[in-house]
This record gives C-alpha cells, sequence and structure tokens, in this order.
C-alpha cells in the first residue's frame, strides 16, 4: 500500500526561516502550503520551492483570513499533518516610547493571531499531528527595548505548554522552537548596525548567527517520529547564546 502524502501549512513561509522550513519539508515528502501578506512574493516563493508547494495569501492578524485559510485547507487537502505558526513580527525602541500602536501591531501578529489560526486549523489537523510555534530567545532574556517582542514571545511559550497538555488525548505534540539571532529580513530590518551585529555574534559561544535552515531541520525533526515522545518542550537552538557566561 502506498503511503499517503503528509501536509503541512506554514505561516510566513514566503522568506527566512518559513521559506527554508517549506524546503525542509518538501525535501522530507510533504505537500507544503505557506501562508503570507503578500500576494507577489508568495507567488514568487512558490515558483522557487516548486511542486508540490502552494501558497495562500493570508494575514494571521485577521480571524476572517484564518477562516478563510481553513475552508480553503478543507476543500483542498482535507487534513494536515503539521502546521508551523511561523509569521511575526519583531519591532523595537525603548520600554516608554512604546506606543499602544506598535504594542497592538506585535502582540496581533506574534500571540494572538497564532492564537486563533492555531483555533481555526485544529479541527483540520489529523490524529498525531504537531504544531510547532516559532518563539524566540526575547521570551527570556530580557533583551532592552524587546519589551512586547518579548512579552509575545513568552506567551507564544506558554501556548505552547497550555497546548500540549490539552490537545495530548488526540495524539496531537506540540512544542515551541526557541532561535537565537538569525540571518533573516526581520534581523536585517531591526534597525542594528554592523558593530551591533558582531557585538551580538560575539555572545554566542559558537561565534555566529545561525542560518534559517539551521531552524528548518529542527522543525524538521521535532515534527517526525523520531520525536514521538516531545511535546511542551521549548527547544533553544542558538548556539549557547542563552548560555549566561560566568562573571569575569
Amino acid at each position: 500500500m502506498t503511503k499517503k502524502q503528509q501536509t503541512v501549512v506554514i505561516t510566513g513561509g514566503n522568506s527566512g526561516i518559513g521559506y527554508a522550513t517549506a524546503e525542509e519539508f518538501l525535501g522530507r515528502g510533504y505537500r507544503v502550503l505557506i501562508t503570507g501578506r503578500n500576494p507577489a512574493a508568495i507567488q514568487e516563493a512558490v515558483h522557487q520551492l516548486g511542486f508540490p508547494a502552494e501558497g495562500f495569501m493570508a494575514d494571521q492578524r485577521s480571524l476572517e483570513d484564518t477562516q478563510r485559510l481553513a475552508e480553503y485547507i478543507r476543500s483542498r487537502y482535507g487534513k494536515i499533518d503539521v502546521l508551523i505558526i511561523n509569521a511575526g513580527v519583531g519591532k523595537f525602541g525603548p520600554f516608554e516610547a512604546t506606543t499602544e500602536e506598535l504594542f497592538d501591531e506585535v502582540m496581533d501578529i506574534n500571540f494572538k493571531g497564532a492564537f486563533f489560526t492555531t483555533q481555526q486549523l485544529l479541527p483540520l489537523m489529523n490524529e498525531g499531528a504537531s504544531i510547532v510555534f516559532l518563539s524566540s530567545s526575547n521570551a527570556e532574556g530580557g533583551m532592552p527595548g524587546a519589551a512586547v517582542h518579548s512579552a509575545s514571545k513568552a506567551a507564544i511559550n506558554s501556548l505552547a505548554r497550555t497546548l500540549s497538555r490539552e490537545l495530548a488525548p488526540k495524539g496531537i505534540r506540540v512544542n515551541a522552537i526557541v532561535p537565537g539571532p538569525v540571518d533573516t529580513p526581520i534581523l536585517q530590518k531591526a534597525g542594528l548596525g554592523e558593530d551591533a551585529l558582531a557585538h551580538m555574534a560575539g555572545r554566542i559561544p559558537l561565534g555566529r548567527v545561525a542560518v534559517p535552515a539551521e531552524i528548518a531541520k529542527l522543525a524538521g525533526f521535532i515534527t517526525s517520529q523520531d520525536a514521538a515522545f516531545i511535546t511542551g518542550a521549548a527547544i533553544n537552538i542558538d548556539g549557547g547564546f542563552a548560555v549566561h557566561p560566568l562573571a569575569g
């Protein structure tokens, strides 16, 4: 009997970690559906990824978009096996200068959108499926200027732990991947100069920032049968960035 091809949905899959994750799952034989807000970027990503990758325009902040996405998945694929909640935004600034608009934008995409996307797609997940949230080392690192971003990612870690317990009776595993600095468009748009980026890399024991493919490989592993007994975990992949150096 031929094994049924599995399906993965990756939010924010047209660039950075999301795109690399799409490449990883294509290599593992999955049907891949990526989402994003920019139709041209989605189209180009799908063209570069090749068959059987597909794209769907959906803004993770919009419940209406997420409901349209769920209906499309239901009609196109029926059920899915892996959900990667990768879409997110990184905006930074001093705590006292943070506006309500910035707060709402970051929390709406990084946490509220992740929450309701997962809620809407959950009925479409096969028994034994896997959910992965992309978090950040900022969730626990206390980086100055990252109050809202850090809070949004800490909320993601908490959601992953809670859902790992709540969805275990359905055989659905839920984990968070916690990258440190990664060479992605988000890092490039963060407004950090070359000196700041060099300082950041110098704080990493392995001496460099990660590349997206390294995060993608962890996503491939954590959703595979080789990781079938791992759930509720927040897994650091940061070259040792989260390890506090000894004083002196």
